[in-house]
């Protein structure tokens, strides 16, 4: 052999023993496939994606250059089947980068974007592969497909178009340019947000500026404090402090200090954001005029139920003019309450949730302190669980085997009615310092099937409760509560789905509409029959009082009015910006505060925004979206009214919920599925009714 060749033979022996030991390259050896978290290192990450590039450009190729002629099969579920290693890699990856994420993971996400958007790109501006696929699309009115099919057909063809496909090749290029700065301006959004977050602490060592905060609080605050090393008392910026801090604290220079700490999260300093989403807006503008839109909304939002910006307006004026009486006069009567307990001021932004908490405790005699104990996080746990067991038949086993990513996260085999394997869960519950904030859903593998076999999803709830400490177990408040419920429906949308097609499975759905299945069960947590399942005294063992589930329900209503009305500011504030015609230059706070003047009922802060930590919509997905929490949460009060009327458990209602909603994922449009469920079309009447309002 000659030197030459003995060099090739070598270099090649080494690529060969390095992706032997990437644990990408090779078929999981561990349960279900679950990604093996203790095996992967991060210098394994970059070979696995350009592998999973070279792999998904060579499966184009093969499709673009088939001889025969287009068809649905060789062509659209073929471009749908594509990709798959890339997409095991992506799971991984991007999962961890926002639930465990470190500086050497968002160095590579920044390293990563470009290539990523580039690999997009070269397949949604592909000359060859579109014309394949147009072929098929202008003949489908000839062709035998089931409506999954219509639908998978419908959804390629408009995502090509929708990413450039039609645009001149100049147009092209400047496509691809705006979507790679896209994708790094999020990126740094997101890791500003969560690195502002982290940067900030106050470290407090008299006890007495801490006046009105509840034991529990006390001894979380203390446990920051032993984690940093530090005596005393520590608050950061996470909700499982700032949140409790805000609501219970007497030391109104506190509150206020705080309030304006979280409100100027990345307006100016080393994390300014301000600049960032000037440049996202801008740059959406341009991709949707340069598609042929007038907006970005425009452009989003015809893939919506929505459909258009002035359905979006008209439901959000429409909310706006029903409840903004209410929230008039809750603002007075918390005002009244205020006065009426020595606070000659004006409510300002900090003292809301204070004075509102202490009126809701005297109001209703309840408040997190007495809840607390009822809610221990593993009661609450196995009680989510057993929801989905009586509603829909499956149970969940704890599988050790399965490897996880941090020693806090548990997996869970699902199983179906009859015991057999149906998804892998994984949970994670607490913050931590890699850990963005907030709660999501999200997959390690979605749901397809070809041919006798059906590839069941992995999938992942997240989320930031209060932590256990020295004396006491995991005590969730209500709101916590709920937020689980909320995140879990969502997963049941993942694990309960039967597609055929990965791209329409699951939570693939509109935007719109994939909230529908986490809202709804929302309703769950203030019913009796519920609570009474699981409710008990982590330390004597006694069930919930009757009395105290009273308190819960007659509060359930408490300043809805107030509520409904944050919620809009938000989506105003979205549709502000997304419905721009022309670049915005000008004050990002003056901006905000414009677009929100309508809905506010409190007065306004100069110098503080919250636009540049709005992560929903400049690094979530949410853009010209965040309409849709309030969208679908017409449709879960109209959809849950029909649990109301037949039973909160009754089964019958349920499967007709999961075979038209919860298995049907993207495969036909969303309000065809709904009026198969619901029988007719949603109102807002069932709304209002819930929030006694109408």
């Amino acid at each position: 052999m000659t030197k030459r060749n003995l060099t090739a033979f070598m270099s090649a022996m080494t690529v060969t023993a390095a992706m032997a030991a990437n644990p990408f390259f090779s078929e999981y050896d561990t349960p279900h496939g679950t990604i093996p978290f203790n095996e992967i290192k991060i210098e394994h990450y970059m070979p696995a994606f350009e592998k999973g590039m070279e792999e998904g450009r060579q499966e184009i190729d093969a499709i673009v250059n088939n001889p025969a002629a287009p068809t649905f099969e060789n062509t659209i579920v073929a471009l749908d089947r594509s990709g798959r290693l890339l997409s095991k890699v992506w799971g991984a990856f991007y999962n961890l980068l926002s639930a465990e994420t470190n500086d050497e993971l968002q160095a590579l996400a920044q390293e990563l974007s470009p290539k990523m958007t580039e690999y997009s790109n070269s397949i949604n501006l592909n000359e060859g592969l579109f014309q394949r696929v147009k072929a098929v699309y202008d003949q489908k009115d000839k062709l035998k497909l089931t409506p999954e099919q219509q639908m998978l057909l419908q959804k390629t063809y408009d995502g090509f178009v929708r990413s450039g496909a039609n645009l001149s090749e100049e147009d092209k290029a400047v496509y691809r340019e705006l979507s790679k700065e896209l994708s790094l301006l999020s990126l740094q959004f997101s890791q500003n947000a969560l690195k502002a977050t982290n940067s900030y602490s106050l470290h407090i060592t008299d006890k007495a500026l801490l006046s009105g905060l509840p034991d529990f609080v006390l001894e979380m605050l203390a446990d920051n404090a032993k984690k940093a090393g530090k005596e005393g008392y520590v608050i950061t910026l996470k909700a499982t402090s700032y949140g409790p801090v805000m609501k219970y604290a007497d030391n109104r220079d506190l509150r206020r200090e705080l309030y304006t700490a979280y409100n100027t999260l990345c307006l100016g300093g080393e994390y300014d954001n301000r600049d960032i989403v000037k440049q996202l807006t801008s740059k959406r503008l341009q991709v949707a005029n340069l598609l042929g839109y007038k907006t970005y909304a425009d452009y989003v939002l015809v893939n919506r139920m929505a459909e258009n910006p002035q359905n979006v307006y008209n439901l959000l004026d429409q909310l706006l003019e029903a409840y903004r009486p209410a929230a008039l006069n809750e603002v007075a009567e918390v005002q009244a309450y205020a006065d009426a307990h020595g606070a000659y001021f004006k409510l300002q932004p900090w003292d809301w949730s204070y004075y509102s908490e202490k009126l809701r405790a005297e109001k209703f005699d309840l408040n997190d302190e007495m809840l607390k104990p009822y809610f221990e996080l593993e009661h609450v746990k196995k009680a989510v669980f057993g929801l989905a067991t009586r509603l829909y038949g499956i149970t969940f086993k704890k599988n050790d085997d399965i490897q996880v990513y941090h020693p806090e996260v548990e997996a869970f085999d699902v199983l179906d009615e009859r015991g057999r394997y149906l998804a892998v869960l994984y949970t994670d519950f607490h913050p931590r310092e890699g850990k963005r904030a907030g709660a999501w859903m999200s997959e390690y593998k979605g749901q397809w099937k070809e041919g006798r076999k059906d590839s069941r999803p992995h999938v992942t709830i997240v989320m930031n409760f209060t932590r256990p400490t020295d004396t006491k177990p995991a005590l969730l408040t209500y709101d916590e509560v709920t937020t689980f419920l909320h995140e879990f429906g969502h997963s049941l949308h993942g694990m309960l789905t039967d597609c055929t097609y990965e791209s329409l499975s699951g939570t693939n759905v509109y935007r719109d509409f994939v909230e529908l299945p986490s809202q709804i069960m929302e309703n769950w947590a203030p019913q009796q029959e519920f609570l009474d399942g699981f409710a008990v005294h982590y330390e004597t063992g006694e069930k919930i009082p009757a009395e105290l589930v009273k308190k819960i329900r007659d509060a359930e209503n408490f300043n809805t009015g107030y509520l409904c009305l944050r919620q809009l500011c938000y989506g105003y504030l979205d549709m502000a910006w997304h419905t721009l015609q022309q670049p915005y230059e000008g004050d990002v706070i003056d901006f905000e505060h414009a677009a929100m003047d309508r809905a506010q009922v409190l007065p306004v802060v100069q110098g503080t925004a919250m636009c540049t930590n709005f992560s929903h919509i400049f690094a979530g997905g949410y853009a010209a979206g965040y309409y849709g929490y309030k969208w679908a949460e017409v449709l879960d009060a109209d959809a849950f009214s029909l649990f109301l009327q037949n039973g909160i458990f009754d089964k019958k209602t349920a499967r007709s919920f999961r075979e038209n909603i919860l298995m049907r994922g993207g495969t036909e449009p969303p309000m065809v599925l709904y009026k198969r469920f619901r029988g007719q079309e949603p109102t807002i009447d069932a709304l209002l009714e819930r929030n006694g309002v109408k």
